[in-house]
């Protein structure tokens, strides 16, 4: 009789393919090197927002204080875009909040990956939230299990080393430079290709296709109301379509 084979050992391969084997270094490039495309419309992005803020009246420092004390680009668009259409300071906040409510999301998302972090950390993770670096994190995360907290923490390091100079850089060129930017050079593309690159490859469940499709039916049915007020009441629209659906497949998977 034949002796009884042992187990093989995981190959190089199959530990490269887990993430486990990563030195921190090689996470951290990993994530540097996953952000760069994203600079093709980052950098647009942040001309425009320093375009916008001059056009709002405001001077080359209270934009770049936007830039780098904020750091959250949609809700900068939406507060001076909002300031200047001379809307009340109250409507400013609750919209900028709104659009910002989806950073609570994030962070709920990601404790589970990172919650041995340090609180010096996890005061440099919440600072440097943003939509890019929560959706390249959360992906690599959910692909790579096997990462340990140092290897996750450098990749998402990596990720902010390329998106957020780049926002706070391309803002201060677009307010210093920006009078000089031709009208017929549309950098507005910037924002939608930027959620759409984000977004899309997120929904993969029923629940996200409903949140999605609800808030952006409702934002488009409501964009006539003033300071705003449409995108305020679309995105809870779209959060509560999506958890009832969520609530909805649970049910029937326990029937």
């Amino acid at each position: 009789m034949s002796p009884t084979p042992l187990p093989r050992p995981a190959t190089r391969q199959a530990l490269a393919e887990d993430g486990s084997s990563r030195t921190v270094r090689e996470a951290f490039w990993r994530g540097t090197i996953q952000s760069l495309p994203f600079l093709v419309v980052m950098v647009p992005f942040g001309l425009l927002f320093g375009v916008v803020a001059l056009e709002a009246g405001l001077d080359v420092a209270q934009a770049m204080g936007f830039s780098i004390l904020v750091l959250a680009g949609a809700s900068q668009f939406t507060a001076v875009q909002l300031l200047g259409d001379n809307a009340p300071t109250i409507i400013v906040i609750l919209s900028c909040l709104a659009v910002n409510l989806r950073m609570a999301m994030y962070s709920a998302s990601l404790v589970p990956w990172l919650r041995g972090a340090t609180t010096a950390q996890k005061a440099g993770i919440a600072y440097a939230l943003v939509d890019q670096s929560y959706a390249l994190s959360i992906q690599e995360y959910e692909r790579n299990p096997g990462l340990g907290l140092p290897q996750r923490l450098a990749f998402f390091a990596g990720v902010v080393a390329v998106v957020c100079p780049s926002w706070m850089v391309s803002s201060w060129v677009g307010a210093t430079l920006g009078q000089a930017i031709p009208d017929d050079i549309a950098l507005d593309f910037a924002m939608p290709i930027t959620f759409l690159a984000m977004i899309a490859p997120m929904l993969r469940t029923p629940a996200h296709m409903a949140a999605c499709f609800v808030a952006v039916l409702a934002s488009l049915a409501l964009a006539g109301l003033p300071s705003g007020l449409g995108l305020l009441i679309a995105a809870p629209l779209g959060m509560v379509a999506g958890a009832l659906v969520e609530i909805a497949a649970e049910r029937r998977a326990r029937a």
